[in-house]
């Protein structure tokens, strides 16, 4: 199942920066372990038979004595395992997962989607409150997940003319491929091909002291798929993501902490985050800050990622006026654009017509308490997300047609940007709202065909004087008048 795509994808995505190349990187322990044979406890790699049963039995075996599970050649069709504490997952190569279509496979378990705790089917592979758990090869896990997107569209063509687009991404259960939640040193990595995702590729979940390291994330082999996102690290702590080579269609390295009320309630940061040597093929964006900003991010780390076209965003940073949140101490080096239409783009009202939760009367008799809980209101000022502290340096851009693209709040500008090294070319400058104290260092070269605009209270300091202009005519970016499909990928 196209498991020779990865040593490929992976020796290609080694090449980035000054870092390792990636390839498969076998997770060890000081002594031996055990080995288990999923085939002894009757799985069969045949394509057909749902080995949901069987392979629990050997994952469970596996974990009473802290042992390796290995999963050899062949195809597995399976509903959601669960891996336990003190074990390993293996997939050799040409060992394939492939995810049951059926979603009365994915049990539903208490979870946070897309900012929302709630109840939501189990995804394929589940490390859920466990601890000491490896998942690592060179095999496969496939979600073959179409029949979910289909569904999702389904769904959202009835929900659109109620005035529910808001609620669809909760409404359409669709299994992630892999979640982490609630657990702590878990290794995932070593060559594995993750692709055709249901939702969510990788969600890491109220987790700490987690390592991805050597990933191919492949989902658009069939067709784009609805919120497919590569990584989600979500209100976690001390997590390393190396070596992923990604092609979603939507954010493929992202961070989140928590939407609106339910978000400001649970307040669980995203802290000390490292992501190195990856690279973004296919997205929304390379690099994505929220828009699930709640619980706020801080010591977060990126360095050499490369992105390429058709990915439209390098750097997003996308908020909503009900998010709050903040984000804090940021620091991204080496970042390669090769063809991104947009440099940079920082938005705080993000997708409204998906951002502003707001329940018809006709439906409110019926409103599921996850309803309720996305269309809790939220006072104005703790609604801001407060953003300062981002430090970009060494961002090369290639082919680009706008280098900034800027709209805060008046409220809450974004403060203390510094960048240095950037070395960007593009057909615009852009504009840069509501900003306060950025600086540029000097040897920032920016070749723009047009300058940036800045509203009359905003300084682009270090920067040469043809490079911006104030422009009181410059007014923030508004989609809201957008059709809800334009909206969705801007």
């Amino acid at each position: 199942m196209r498991a020779g795509l990865t040593g490929k994808h992976i020796a290609r995505a080694g090449r980035l920066g000054s870092g390792p190349a990636l390839g498969p990187q076998p997770f060890t322990t000081a002594a031996m372990r055990i080995e288990i044979d999923a085939l002894a406890y009757g799985a069969r790699g045949d394509g057909c038979t749902l080995n949901t049963r069987a392979l629990q039995a050997a994952i469970d075996a596996a974990a009473l004595q802290d042992a390796e599970l290995r999963l050899g050649p062949g195809v597995y069709l399976t509903g959601a395992l669960f891996l336990k504490t003190g074990m390993t997952l293996r997939l050799d190569r040409g060992a394939t997962l492939l995810g049951s279509r059926d979603l009365a496979d994915y049990p539903l378990l208490p979870t946070r989607v897309a900012g929302i705790e709630m109840r939501w089917p189990a995804a394929l592979v589940n490390i859920y409150g466990e601890h000491d758990v490896s998942l690592v090869g060179e095999g496969c896990i496939d979600g073959d997940g179409k029949v979910f997107w289909d569904s999702y569209w389904a769904l959202r063509a009835t929900y659109e003319p109620r005035g529910l687009r808001w609620a669809s991404d909760y409404d359409c259960q669709r299994p992630r491929l892999i979640q982490v939640f609630e657990s702590s040193r878990i290794h995932i990595g070593g060559g594995l091909l993750l692709r055709r995702s249901g939702f969510w590729t990788l969600h890491l979940c109220y987790s700490e002291d987690v390592t991805v390291d050597g990933v191919v994330i492949r989902n658009n082999d069939d067709a784009h798929g609805p919120s497919t996102d590569g990584i989600d690290i979500d209100s976690s702590r001390r997590v390393t993501i190396r070596r992923a080579d990604i092609a979603v269609n939507d954010d493929a390295l992202c961070l989140k902490a928590g939407r609106d009320a339910d978000g400001l309630r649970v307040a669980r940061p995203c802290e000390d985050i490292t992501i190195s040597d990856c690279i973004v093929r296919e997205g929304a964006a390379g690099l994505t800050f929220g828009s699930e900003t709640s619980g706020g991010f801080r010591r977060i780390t990126a360095e050499r990622i490369a992105v390429h076209a058709p990915v439209p965003v390098g750097l997003l940073f996308k908020s909503a006026p009900t998010r709050g949140g903040f984000i804090d101490g940021v620091s991204i080096s080496d970042l390669q654009l090769h063809d991104v239409p947009v440099v940079m783009r920082a938005t705080m009202n993000w997708n409204p017509a998906y951002s502003r939760a707001v329940i018809p009367d006709a439906e409110r008799a019926h409103a599921p308490a996850h309803w309720l809980a996305l269309a809790a209101p939220v006072p104005p000022e703790q609604g801001r997300t407060q953003v300062a502290g981002v430090h970009v340096q060494r961002l090369q851009a290639r082919g680009a047609d706008v280098a900034f693209e800027v709209d805060a709040d008046a409220e809450a500008p974004l403060r203390h940007f510094r960048f240095s090294g950037l070395d960007i070319e593009a057909k615009r400058g852009g504009h840069v709202l509501d900003v306060l104290g950025w600086r540029f260092a000097d040897d920032c070269r920016l070749t723009l065909g047009a300058p940036i605009a800045v509203n009359a209270d905003n300084t682009l300091a270090g920067l040469p004087a043809e490079h911006w202009r104030v422009d009181t005519s410059q007014q923030r970016r508004d989609v809201s008048a957008l059709s809800m499909a334009e909206q969705d990928v801007l």
